[in-house]
């Protein structure tokens, strides 16, 4: 089974996720902010983090370092209500696999899953 991190600090990101792609046969955890993701990611092994870019504690940035610094081998996929062309470009230099903007569709949910999953 393919296992999926959400990490965002929105309930209602959480719960389209969860809605979105649990019926699709996807795992999933869901964390509340970035300490909480990374948490998460100590513990156990996942194939794909959705990640949101602006939260509290942790902002997305930090936390895709961290997961590419440790976990080299996971996918992340940003998700950010505060999309621009900067923003976008500097989480792919740094090593997102892709950017979705909220608030996004169950297709463009899933189509960006499932072509992280493919390549």
């Amino acid at each position: 089974m393919k296992k999926i991190l959400v990490i965002d600090d929105e309930a209602i990101v959480r719960t389209s996720c969860e809605r979105t792609l649990v019926p699709e046969g996807y795992e999933l955890r869901l964390a509340t902010n970035g300490r909480e993701g990374i948490a998460f990611m100590e513990k156990e092994q996942f194939s794909l983090v959705l990640l949101d870019l602006k939260m509290p504690d942790m902002d997305g940035i930090e936390v895709l370092n961290k997961i590419n610094t440790t976990w080299p081998d996971t996918k992340v996929v940003m998700i950010t209500g505060y999309s621009t062309v900067d923003t976008a470009v500097q989480a792919l230099r740094l090593g997102a696999y892709n950017f979705i903007e909220k608030p996004f569709t169950p297709d463009t949910l899933l189509g960006a899953v499932k072509e992280a999953f493919e390549k």
